[in-house]
């Protein structure tokens, strides 16, 4: 069987919410997916990552009249991006391991690959100042549902395709919860809604379980393209450098500097691993002084 055949047997199999998978794999499958995938050695691939690492980042622009992807390049890839590439071509190995598509006694070459070193030590998240201009800015947007959509990101660590995939279905308003079905990791999730939240959407709420809490103008089954909305509110907040994936880290943020512990973050943000929350470890120290110096402070 070949990359490119065991790569198609895999994306036909595939159930995961990586909406990248499939352009991580045609990339490899462009360098090697003629290959017997069971041959590949780890030089092979180490080499074709490395040409993979040399390629320019490129960055989606949207849809031609004839629906085409259209991209432009934007300098070099992250350490991040290259293992993502990586990250794909070991999960399809290790689904053939397990699918018993592999000769007896192969060995993953992938695993013989170091990942890439990601420097994130700049986390972006808004001071209170900014929050309060952002959510004032979000609140007098065109859109009337901006507001709660920025407020439920906040409150919640959320990501923006689990709150514009819910419908009224998964939405509980009587137990103050919100169920995302499948996230990013494959598990279900609850979302706990604030007062304030609850009070927003009590404005908008629909009688009709398959409909989206943040429609498009078109189709109450399909989420709402927000973008101009989003872009706007940050300029009439004067807010820089801020991505909407950032009100993820503010929520983080926030539960750090106000007591919580790496473990009730991780919880909180849907996080199965400590490691991914670590980011936010700084900010705990003062809390941490406080509770000891509190508990603590008068053993002598």
């Amino acid at each position: 069987m070949t990359l490119r055949e065991l790569v198609d047997a895999y994306m036909a199999a595939y159930a995961g919410r990586d909406r990248t998978r499939a352009t991580h794999l045609a990339r490899w499958c462009a360098a090697l997916g003629d290959r017997p995938f069971a041959s590949l050695t780890d030089d092979e691939l180490f080499h074709a990552l490395e040409q993979i690492r040399a390629e320019p980042a490129r960055v989606y622009m949207g849809l031609d009249a004839d629906g085409r992807r259209i991209e432009r390049a934007k300098g070099t890839r992250s350490a991040a991006t290259v293992n993502r590439y990586h990250a794909a071509l070991a999960a399809v190995f290790t689904w053939a391991g397990k699918r018993r598509l592999a000769p007896r006694g192969w060995e993953n070459p992938a695993r013989r690959l170091e990942r890439a070193p990601e420097r994130n030590a700049v986390v972006r998240f808004l001071s209170q100042e900014e929050l309060t201009r952002l959510l004032e800015a979000a609140r007098s947007s065109s859109w009337p549902r901006l507001y709660v959509l920025v407020l439920m990101a906040l409150t919640t660590g959320a990501r923006k395709s689990e709150l514009l995939e819910l419908t009224w279905g998964d939405v509980d308003l009587e137990r103050a919860i919100a169920h995302v079905r499948e996230t990013k990791n494959g598990h279900p999730r609850a979302l706990p809604l604030t007062p304030a939240v609850l009070e927003e959407l009590r404005r908008f709420a629909l009688n009709r379980a398959e409909a989206c809490v943040f429609p498009s103008r078109s189709h109450l089954t399909k989420p709402r393209a927000f973008d101009s909305s989003w872009r706007a509110a940050l300029k009439v907040a004067r807010i820089k450098k801020f991505r909407f994936h950032d009100l993820r880290h503010s929520c983080a943020s926030f539960l750090a500097q106000n007591g919580a512990s790496l473990l009730e973050i991780a919880d909180v943000m849907g996080h199965r691993q400590l490691a991914m929350v670590k980011r936010y470890a700084h900010l705990t120290t003062d809390t941490k002084a406080k509770l000891v110096n509190r508990i603590l402070g008068d053993i002598q």
